[in-house]
């Protein structure tokens, strides 16, 4: 039987149980869709799920600034990230937000025609270059910026997890392709969507970090511990690395300058010599680009899928933390 998921069996979310459960429970009461599978691939490392879940909750769905806004900056990313499976998904989502003239414009590559959505969803795209937003004002209210910066780095996040493990059909068959198809699809999910949800709740899902370690762009809210959550669960992942493997990987993000690497040469490091450091650097860089052989040369049999996810995850949020220390230091802005 077919299935979404690449490199991993997740297990059916009708058999979780415990924090897992808890998650899915509340991931289909505010997120409208039910075993969404940019999570269930998730689920294989619950100490991942739920902080990818809240960090997510708390700034597209809870957090401070429109739905609207938010998605076009969530489609931004996207795009930049060229992970097709988002990029469906936000324009479905769109639709459900009522905005259906726009959604359909930005499916059919169109630019928004209210300047404000066109600079949000150029914002959205900039996020991917470190730094590169330059000393201009945010394209949206000062104080909807924990919302918007949250959901961009929530976004940086799930579209490499996806791309590395997830295949890029929306729906089976592609049909979300039909303007019919994502029509419907948002309507269904509209009501959900546009209900208000209270900032916080899926911090109960949490091991809380200390105050101290939520970033200060996140400016008291919700989204700043759901994001130090996620930030420590994914840099343990590095463990699954040797120090040389580790120092190189870390290296390289530090230089990383939001491009996309070239197809030629090859920049990866060699799979049959460094596979761990070759794969991490795929899911951070270019997680597209991961090929059943570079999964093959890394997985022994002691790397299970918890370990796998854990590995991609680190590769991940190595780059969400380079983007990342571009908003803190233009966190100021207004």
């Amino acid at each position: 039987m077919s299935t979404p998921f690449r490199y991993t069996e997740p297990q059916p979310p009708k058999a979780a149980t415990g924090r897992v459960a808890e998650v899915y429970e509340q991931l289909a009461r505010e997120f409208g869709i039910d075993e969404p599978v940019t999570f269930v691939v998730l689920s294989s490392a619950p100490e991942l799920l739920a902080p990818a879940w809240a960090l997510m909750r708390e700034s597209l769905i809870a957090g401070p600034g429109s739905r609207t806004g938010k998605e076009l900056a969530a489609l931004g990313v996207s795009l930049a990230n060229r992970c097709p499976f988002c990029v469906d998904a936000h324009t479905v989502l769109l639709h459900a937000t009522g905005d259906h003239a726009l959604a359909e414009r930005l499916a059919r590559g169109e630019r928004p025609e209210n300047e404000e959505h066109a600079r949000v969803l150029e914002w959205g795209k900039q996020t991917r270059v470190p730094g590169g937003l330059g000393p201009e004002p945010y394209p949206f209210p000062g104080e909807d910026a924990p919302g918007y910066l949250g959901t961009a780095l929530a976004f940086h996040f799930i579209n490499r997890i996806v791309s590395a493990l997830v295949t890029e059909n929306l729906l089976p068959g592609n049909v979300q392709r039909f303007r019919a198809v994502r029509s419907l699809a948002g309507r269904t999910l509209a009501r959900t969507v546009r209900r208000p949800a209270r900032p916080g709740a899926a911090l109960a899902l949490l091991d809380l970090p200390d105050p101290g370690e939520s970033p200060a762009w996140a400016g008291g809210t919700a989204v700043g511990p759901a994001y130090a959550a996620l930030l420590r669960a994914a840099m343990a992942g590095g463990a699954l690395l040797d120090a040389d493997d580790q120092d190189l990987v870390e290296e390289v993000l530090l230089d990383w300058d939001g491009a996309h690497p070239s197809l030629t040469p090859d920049p990866f490091p060699d799979r049959r010599e460094r596979p761990g450091a070759r794969l991490a650097l795929l899911a951070a860089l270019a997680p597209y680009r991961i090929t059943d052989e570079d999964v093959a040369a890394w997985r022994r049999p002691e790397h299970t899928d918890h370990c796998l996810v854990h590995l991609v995850a680190y590769g991940a949020f190595l780059a969400v933390d380079r983007i990342e220390s571009a908003f803190t230091r233009n966190s100021v802005r207004t």
